[in-house]
């Protein structure tokens, strides 16, 4: 799972429509990503609970010119630059309330988010992504199903050891693990 994720096509399209449970399902992957990186930049929890608020106000109001064919553009990385702009008016508003104080810890805030990026496809980044996404879609899975696929993908137990536990054929361990890890990527589309 240490493979560059990206959001499904069929997510954004759906995002697009102005479908509730494609917002409702992006802000479950994304939104704990958000609230994260503003923490990380000194946020207090509640702004950073403003700050996803905000993210997702603008990118209900953007998503229509997000580009999934533009080379080089992930969705994960334009939403970071959301994220990044709105945190940079954060500190800029903050730094003018500040200004009588002498507002340098504002300003070095915001000097510390024109810094590069938090990289967008870092491997904690995309276990975090994975896993949720993971989450959403354990129900779709019969019990056997899901547990062949945990111990192997995500415990590493080896199959041979699963299907020792789970009373079923090393074949079965196996294409349980192919069966949800294809809709694992088609969740995050992925090729």
């Amino acid at each position: 799972m240490t493979t560059a994720l990206s959001t499904s096509l069929n997510l954004i399209q759906r995002a697009s429509r102005r479908d509730q449970s494609a917002w409702v399902q992006m802000t479950q992957l994304y939104g704990p990503l958000v609230y994260s990186w503003g923490r990380q930049h000194g946020l207090q929890q509640t702004d950073a609970a403003d700050l996803v608020q905000d993210v997702f106000r603008c990118l209900y109001q953007s998503i229509d010119r997000f580009d999934a064919g533009r080379p080089g553009v992930s969705f994960r990385s334009w939403l970071i630059g959301i994220a990044h702009n709105r945190l940079r008016d954060f500190f800029r508003q903050r730094q003018q309330q500040l200004v009588g104080q002498g507002g340098s810890t504002a300003n070095a805030q915001m000097q510390e988010v024109c810094d590069p990026l938090v990289d967008a496809d870092s491997v904690s980044t995309t276990r975090g992504l994975a896993l949720r996404a993971l989450a959403l879609i354990e129900t779709e899975f019969e019990e056997s199903t899901w547990r062949a696929f945990y111990r192997t993908a995500v415990e590493g137990i080896s199959p041979k050891a699963v299907s020792e536990e789970l009373g079923i054929s090393v074949a079965a361990v196996y294409k349980a693990k192919s069966r949800v890890l294809q809709r694992l990527r088609a969740e995050l589309g992925t090729p």
